[in-house]
């Protein structure tokens, strides 16, 4: 059994009272005077853990997009050929954030910002999309599924082209202006339809 070392220990429990009030009031309405009446502790305390507001912003951030980058990996380590794996990562990415939306849409807001404002998290969670992408790319043209291309560049390329369907902020638009869910799931399966076709070995 893992016992978690005190440091540690009183930063996953700041991070939780965080979390928690993030979803309630919203990641920007949140103080770090919230946070520390939250854990009975003083502000100047907080900041012996994390040195920003914003370190907590990443901190929350990071522990939302790592849960879905294990779903990914899972998705992608599973049963399949590397073409529907593909299809299911990527379906799966716009499934999480139309959940985020609807059900946490504070959340949801977060994440946009993060995305938007370029912060330090958002960097690692999409090479590990890349880096999902980029192995099954690679499998599917060692088993001739696939056609030879730079794998790296060829997941690059389809970060690009399902852009629509993985940033918030574009998600948010679309869905503003009349777009349902289930219209936007038919339009990605569309242009993954394309995507894999161009790869795909004749």
């Amino acid at each position: 059994m893992n016992v978690m070392d005190p440091h540690s220990a009183t930063r996953a429990r700041i991070a939780d009272a965080a979390e928690a009030l993030f979803r309630q009031i919203g990641y920007q309405k949140t103080s770090v005077a919230d946070i520390a009446k939250a854990c009975a502790m003083s502000p100047a305390n907080v900041y012996r853990f994390y040195p920003s507001k914003s370190a907590i912003n990443e901190a929350i951030t990071h522990r939302l997009l790592d849960t879905i980058g294990t779903e990914l990996e899972a998705l992608a380590a599973g049963p399949g050929t590397p073409a529907e794996r593909m299809r299911a990562t990527a379906a799966h990415l716009f499934r999480r954030d139309v959940e985020l939306f609807f059900a946490e849409k504070r959340m949801h807001d977060m994440v946009g910002a993060a995305m938007t404002e370029h912060w330090g998290v958002i960097e690692g969670f999409i090479a590990r999309v890349l880096a999902v992408w980029e192995g099954l790319l690679r499998e599917g043209m060692a088993s001739g599924a696939f056609r030879a291309l730079d794998p790296a560049a060829t997941a690059m390329s389809f970060k690009q082209c399902l852009l629509l369907w993985t940033h918030p902020i574009l998600l948010e638009d679309c869905l503003g202006r009349g777009e349902t869910p289930e219209g936007l799931g038919q339009q990605q399966q569309a242009a993954l339809d394309l995507l894999l076709a161009g790869v795909a070995r004749n």
